[in-house]
């Protein structure tokens, strides 16, 4: 390599190193939150179900601007919650809202007939149409036991 092509490949190297620096990266934005689970009792089959204390229902989203990257939520018990039966009957739904708290969107989760004693569902990608909230619901046996919400802003 000649003199020359060595000084244009370091200017080339160089140059591209400053931009690196200087260029703003891409912002990218996520939330993680979490919400008790209230003790309650429900019946499946005539069997009184107990869902007792230490139960937390928790949200996660990532992304950036109204485009949501991943997004799940689920339950986690621990101390006496994880000693329990588990939720049976279960379904967990996301839904979006505007900035004036309008539901446009819900994405409705299958209902496991299956007792679990951790349940959890991921969504899929997608970009939102507005600003707003994303939320997370879990029912169990119909009955909303649980919801978690982030902010979409810009």
């Amino acid at each position: 390599m000649g003199k020359l092509s060595a000084v244009r490949v370091i200017t080339a190297l160089v140059g591209a190193a400053t931009f690196a620096v200087l260029s703003p990266a891409e912002a990218y934005a996520g939330a993680i939150g979490s919400t008790p689970v209230a003790t309650f009792n429900y019946q499946v089959g005539g069997v009184t179900m107990k869902i007792p204390t230490g139960c937390m229902f928790t949200h996660i989203i990532r992304g950036t601007g109204k485009k949501i990257t991943y997004q799940n939520a689920g339950v986690d018990c621990g101390f006496v919650g994880a000693l329990n039966a588990g939720f049976c009957n279960w379904r967990i739904d996301f839904t979006y809202a505007d900035t004036d708290n309008k539901i446009y969107r819900t994405s409705r989760g299958t209902t496991h007939t299956e007792c679990k004693i951790n349940p959890m569902r991921d969504n899929a990608p997608q970009t939102l149409p507005r600003y707003g909230k994303a939320c997370a619901h879990i029912s169990v046996n119909g009955v909303r036991r649980g919801s978690q919400c982030h902010h979409i802003t810009k």
